[in-house]
């Protein structure tokens, strides 16, 4: 018997996968595609742009990675913690924190359930000059 049907588990989990996901666990702040790749090379991993691109997607859609679009239109990659959370970050350093916003909550749902909406999601980030930036 033979099965053609896709298969529907978690994606195999790549060496160049696991190369981007340890180069997201050492740094702090949000980075950009270009600049893992960048790091990855320097360490000696062989990984293509186009890889670093699908690993992060394969990381975002598990999960595992927030993606943060900046004004610019910049995306840029970070793993945090897995619970809902919200973003301080400074405009000049990248350093990023992350921040519970229960207000914010409290207001989502019920602007959902005023206009009769359900499983809503959204994100929050906020742009700023942290105090190592702000006193150069």
């Amino acid at each position: 018997m033979s099965s053609d049907a896709p298969a529907t588990g978690p994606q195999r989990q790549t060496r160049q996968r696991t190369a981007v996901q340890s180069v997201l666990e050492g740094r702090d702040e949000f980075t950009s595609a270009q600049d893992l790749h960048d790091l990855l090379r320097r360490q000696g991993t062989a990984v293509g742009l186009t890889t670093v691109y699908r690993s992060l997607q394969a990381l975002a859609d598990a999960g595992q990675v927030d993606v943060l679009v900046t004004a610019e239109g910049q995306t840029l990659y970070r793993r945090c913690s897995s619970e809902h959370h919200h973003h301080l970050v400074c405009r000049t350093c990248g350093r990023t924190i992350e921040i519970a916003g229960p207000a914010v909550e409290t207001w989502a749902d019920a602007i959902a359930r005023e206009h009769g909406f359900s499983d809503i999601s959204h994100t929050l980030e906020l742009f700023g000059s942290c105090p190592a930036c702000s006193s150069g």
